[in-house]
Order: C-alpha cells, then structure tokens, then sequence
C-alpha cells in the first residue's frame, strides 16, 4: 500500500485495529511529544494564597520554574486548584512581576531601588525605634511590658508550628500586644 495512505490515522486503524484513539492515531510529531514537566524534578509545597493550604506541586529544572500544578496526595485539595492557585506559576513567571526592593523617601516624588539588605536593616531599624520609643514598663502601678504602637498580621499559609514561633517572637521578645492572622478576617 502507498506510503501515504499509510500515514494517515484511519488507514492505520483499519490495518492495525484500535479505537481511533492510541497509537493507530498519532503522527510522528504527536508520538515525539512530551509533558513540559517530563524531566523535572518536584517539590510539595503549599499554595501561599489563602488559609485554606492547598496542596502544590512544583516542577523544577536547572534552577528554573517548570510549573506548578495541584497535588493530588494532599488531603486537603486532592489535586485541586482554585484560579488563583493555579495562577500561581504567573505569580513567580510574570514578566511584570516587582524584583526589585522600591523606596520613596519622606517628602520624595519618586520611588528609587534600594538593595534588599538594605531594606531589611531599615525595617528593623524602624520597628525596634519604634518599640524603643513607646514600651511601657508599667501602668498604674502594674508591671506591663509591652508596646501598642506596633503590630503584627501574620499570614493564613503559615501553619500551627510558624504561628506559635511568630507569637513567642512578637509578644515576649518585642512586647506586641497586637498580634493577629489573617485566617481569622
């Protein structure tokens, strides 16, 4: 039979039995084909959007994102992801995504980049001023210890362990009384 009937799927199918569906009804190009992520190596991790911890899986390859699909052995999503999860591979990719630290100072019009050691060390700068500035040791005669001028807002993706740890951090080592988690807004 020519070769160029025997290139084509319903030629193949009635030669060589099948459904329509496998091998009978794949070109050459379609059998060459392969899963982006075919190679890749995978980690668990979390989906960082939402209290709800949504099981991920994150395909990697040379130290570049592959990407992120649902992971159907967690027990809390069994492989499913709400749009914004499943966005989620955009929000690492995007070529408008902010890499850089921005600040704008007192009275400034615009914004400059400042590297991320930098802003750091200002930001702890500022709280422990702040702290500095407003800890009360004592009211009406009771020992206190604590600040309200600072506050903290945890994240709903931190878990039980995290949390504890952030509260300890915050409440004994700063003095905050206001420490709160965004799962509970």
């Amino acid at each position: 039979m020519n070769a160029l009937f025997q290139r084509w799927p319903v030629i193949r199918q009635l030669l060589h039995g099948g459904d329509g569906t496998g091998p009978e009804a794949m070109s050459d190009a379609t059998k060459s084909l392969r899963p982006r992520n075919s190679g890749a190596k995978v980690a668990r991790s979390i989906c960082p959007y939402c209290g709800v911890g949504c099981g991920q899986l994150v395909y990697h390859q040379d130290g570049k994102l592959i990407s992120i699909e649902g992971d159907p052995q967690s027990p809390i999503s069994r492989g499913h992801l709400c749009p914004k999860g499943a966005a989620s591979y955009q929000l690492l990719t995007h070529s408008q995504r902010a890499t850089k630290v921005l600040y704008r100072r007192p009275r400034a019009a615009a914004w400059e980049e400042i590297d991320l050691d930098a802003a750091m060390d200002m930001v702890a700068d500022r709280l422990w001023e702040s702290r500095e500035r407003t800890f009360v040791e004592a009211k009406d005669g009771r020992r206190v210890m604590n600040t309200t001028a600072v506050a903290h807002l945890g994240g709903a993706t931190l878990d039980n362990e995290e949390n504890y740890l952030i509260k300890k951090l915050f409440t004994a080592g700063l003095g905050m009384v206001c420490v709160s988690n965004q799962a509970r807004i």
